[in-house]
């Protein structure tokens, strides 16, 4: 039986007849029922980030691991937690099968490849500390499985992000999270529905794990590396925004905080000088929410 992310879609079955609006329109519509389904999932969403801070907080590691668009997603979403929490860059990493590539070209040969997740997982040096989620629309692809039995094999901890709930891999994963999008617009192209809701996923485990890590201030960024000028420019519009003062006053601030954001944050709620307000964060594990509130 093919699972549901497969099947033809009775709503879409004459797309290829309509006109131009109500082909948009129609997918539109589809994708307007992507959020409703994975509200369907958010306790086992939390499930997992629990698991997940968990073991990050005990010096684990977290991998996403996938094919085609599942694998893709994985690597946009890791790629992205080093710059916007100041993590270190192998805190959050995304394999994808058929390496850089299939990045940016097709490489559907290689989800068939039980085995070479094993290799790829041991090239990372995956061990029992760290969390593995397989992503796969289908939850059958053999490379992902391959990935999250070789993962329980290590007593790492385990995530299934699947679209189709009684899928081997949904099956074999620790915890299992299920959006049930239903068909796609067009048979089978699980980079649509399937793929919006794995990115939606994405989003909220990495972002709610950095949060549950103390490294978002409030609603801010106050750990983003400002690596070029349109972040040292949202660092001092953070700094001032959130202090009251002057876009002259962040400005120095955060130099004179050798444009660490966190340490400017600290020391414009206290007296504290750069390297006290560092030493401080040193001992709350860069959290500014903590380092603030354990002044008193």
């Amino acid at each position: 039986m093919n699972p549901v992310t497969e099947e033809t879609n009775p709503r879409t079955i004459d797309i290829d007849r309509r006109p131009t609006i109500e082909i948009v329109k129609l997918i539109n519509q589809e994708d307007a029922a992507v959020s409703a389904a994975v509200s369907q999932v958010v306790d086992r969403i939390a499930e997992a980030v629990d698991l997940i801070a968990d073991r990050l907080q005990a010096g684990g590691r977290l991998f996403y691991v996938g094919t085609g668009t599942s694998g893709r997603l994985g690597v946009l979403d890791a790629s992205e937690i080093p710059p916007t929490f100041g993590v270190a860059t192998d805190l959050v990493t995304g394999i994808i099968a058929g390496g850089y590539y299939a990045l940016h070209r097709a490489a559907e040969g290689a989800e068939d490849n039980f085995e070479q997740a094993e290799f790829d997982l041991k090239s990372h040096n995956v061990s029992g500390g760290d969390v593995v989620v397989g992503i796969s629309a289908s939850g059958r692809t053999p490379y992902t499985l391959g990935a999250v039995e070789y993962a329980k094999k290590l007593g790492a901890a385990t995530i299934g992000l699947t679209c189709n709930p009684e899928s081997s891999i949904a099956l074999a994963a620790a915890v299992s999270i299920s959006p049930m999008v239903g068909p796609e617009v067009i048979a089978g192209s699980s980079r649509m529905k399937a793929g919006t809701a794995q990115k939606m996923v994405l989003n909220i485990l990495s972002t709610a794990t950095m949060i549950k890590l103390g490294l978002v201030y409030g609603n801010l960024m106050s750990n983003l590396r400002a690596t070029n000028e349109k972040l040292k420019r949202r660092a001092c519009e953070i700094l001032s925004n959130e202090t009251g003062i002057g876009a002259e006053e962040a400005a120095n601030l955060f130099k004179s905080a050798e444009g660490d954001l966190r340490v400017a944050l600290v020391m414009a709620r206290s007296k504290l000088s750069s390297d006290e307000a560092r030493k401080l964060l040193e001992t709350h594990k860069g959290s500014v929410r903590r380092a603030i509130d354990g002044l008193g």
